[in-house]
């Protein structure tokens, strides 16, 4: 059984290198650091064993939220893992009085986009051309939801 919990890496490389096998189009381990660096909370999907299943990285501001990004290991998607780190980031978030949580997520990112959807998110915005693909760029939606 996974659980959840709010926790800081002590190595930004460990939140690059999962996300490096899960995603094509991953972050650097400089916007990992620079993120930890600045305090922005982290929650952790771990095992029985205590290993890093994925996570979710947050930047909050007053009583509103951001998610900057979120994954779940290659191996361990598709086992319903994602809606449960979502479930308890939001609980967690509306526990201690945030109101609003945002994100941005690829158009082209139907998985995603339904999970989202189903944690009570809601498209607000369209950042046209905003990531980079391949080849070109890609649209972000943007979406919101109330806690």
């Amino acid at each position: 059984m996974s659980r959840v919990r709010r926790f800081t890496p002590d190595n930004p490389q460990l939140l690059a290198d999962l996300e490096q096998q899960a995603t094509p189009h991953p972050w650097r381990v400089g916007q990992y650091r620079d993120s930890l660096e600045a305090g922005y909370p982290c929650y952790g999907l771990f095992d029985e064993q205590d290993a890093l299943q994925g996570f979710a990285l947050i930047m909050r501001v007053l009583d509103e939220a951001e998610i900057l990004n979120i994954v779940v290991a290659r191996e361990h998607q598709g086992q319903g893992l994602g809606i449960q780190l979502m479930q308890a980031m939001l609980q967690d978030l509306r526990d201690d009085c945030c109101r609003r949580l945002f994100l941005e997520v690829r158009e082209s990112n139907a998985i995603a986009r339904k999970l989202y959807q189903r944690c009570g998110f809601h498209q607000c915005g369209l950042r046209k051309n905003y990531y980079p693909a391949n080849p070109g760029r890609e649209h972000a939606i943007l979406m919101e939801a109330t806690l």
